[in-house]
């Protein structure tokens, strides 16, 4: 119940939030409540990578690409992703997390996520995650990034090159993928 109140307060606040770009920095506050703690007092694991999906929520919403999304009938999926935990949230305390895109191939838009204590967007890191993720059509199929960004008003090269142990990490989920599909049966 917890997230969907979040979800809904995202969704209901966003237009009288800051307008972001697609390609920059979105800061999303958020406090530990009750239903995120485990049996230890802090932050569930888990529910890092929940608050991930909120966030990136937020960055469609604030960016404007809600609209192309629905309009075209596309989602995101997340095909991958990595956390490192630093610190720990206790219930209570205020914390942001800070979404950008790090790049991007034909298929894939790799994003940053930070969380860091505090509502200013500058305390200290609790945790960092990479997540990669793709879209689909809702009649079926993949959007290539080309297009995605095309329609959203973005195009072109990455912003930036891929840290190199981002870039590693992207090629080593590709091999898995390319694994997988080795190890399928035959139809």
């Amino acid at each position: 119940m917890n997230l969907w109140l979040r979800l809904l307060v995202l969704t209901l606040t966003a237009r009288r939030r800051p307008r972001v770009d697609l390609l920059g920095e979105c800061v999303t506050r958020f406090r530990v409540a009750p239903g995120d703690l485990d049996a230890l007092g802090h932050v569930n694991n888990g529910r890092y990578l929940t608050v991930l999906d909120l966030a990136r929520t937020d960055l469609v919403l604030r960016s404007g690409t809600s609209p192309v999304l629905r309009r075209e009938g596309w989602y995101p999926v997340v095909t991958a992703e990595t956390i490192a935990f630093h610190r720990e949230l206790r219930l209570g305390q205020p914390y942001t997390v800070t979404t950008r895109t790090l790049g991007w191939d034909e298929r894939s838009v790799l994003l940053e996520q930070v969380f860091r204590r505090g509502h200013d967007g500058a305390g200290e890191v609790v945790a960092e995650a990479v997540v990669r993720a793709l879209f689909l059509r809702r009649g079926g199929g993949r959007v290539p990034t080309e297009e995605l960004l095309a329609a959203t008003g973005h195009g072109g090269a990455a912003p930036r090159p891929l840290p190199s142990w981002v870039a590693d990490w992207h090629e080593a989920q590709d091999g898995v993928r390319q694994r997988r599909r080795a190890e399928r049966p035959a139809a």
